[in-house]
């Protein structure tokens, strides 16, 4: 039987755990400086977003580095689709708190996350990036650092709508996490990012 993964934050308001205990935090930050992974955005890394939001027909897609207070996407695709308008609010950017979105339970969980509503599970339907930029679906996979099996973030798809993604999305989103992971280490042997 598994261990419950502790957690940082608890709402009192609603009773919800929401973003979870990371203890690898520090090891890991010391691991993305050791490959050259920091705060600059990688053009590689926004192709690879691009990329999986073509695949996925997604309208944002991210590669997202966690620390141990923020998340940095060195990887993102905020194209949207026509017509779609975001809520007023903060929009996308390539920094967000640790406690908004998803990305935090997939790292710490080293498993994908399929939320095809996000409403649909009170864990996370309280999460801040559901009404302040109006997220209803994601999905979420870890990359796995080849040589030392620590997750060293996610790639990520949202939509302001409820999706559909299924088991196909889900075996999308590991295989595209799996061929990142590749690339970061053959970034890293050839003498880093």
């Amino acid at each position: 039987m598994s261990t419950p993964v502790p957690y940082s934050q608890y709402d009192p308001t609603s009773h919800l755990l929401l973003t979870p205990e990371d203890r690898d935090a520090p090891a890991r930050v010391a691991r993305l400086r050791e490959i050259g992974i920091g705060d600059s955005p990688v053009e590689e890394f926004d192709d690879f977003a691009a990329d999986l939001a073509r695949v996925t027909n997604a309208p944002f897609s991210m590669v997202n580095f966690i620390d141990e207070n923020r998340q940095y996407f060195a990887g993102l695709y905020a194209a949207g689709r026509p017509g779609m308008e975001l809520q007023p609010g903060p929009q996308v950017g390539r920094v967000m708190a640790r406690d908004h979105g998803y990305c935090p339970h997939v790292v710490v969980r080293r498993k994908a996350l399929v939320l095809e509503d996000v409403c649909d599970y009170p864990r996370f339907a309280g999460n801040p990036v559901v009404d302040e930029i109006g997220i209803r679906s994601y999905m979420g996979a870890p990359l796995i650092d080849q040589q030392t099996g620590m997750s060293l973030g996610t790639i990520c798809v949202v939509d302001t709508d409820t999706r559909p993604w299924g088991r196909a999305g889900l075996e999308t989103i590991k295989s595209m996490a799996q061929q990142l992971t590749e690339r970061i280490a053959e970034m890293e042997r050839k003498g880093g990012i």
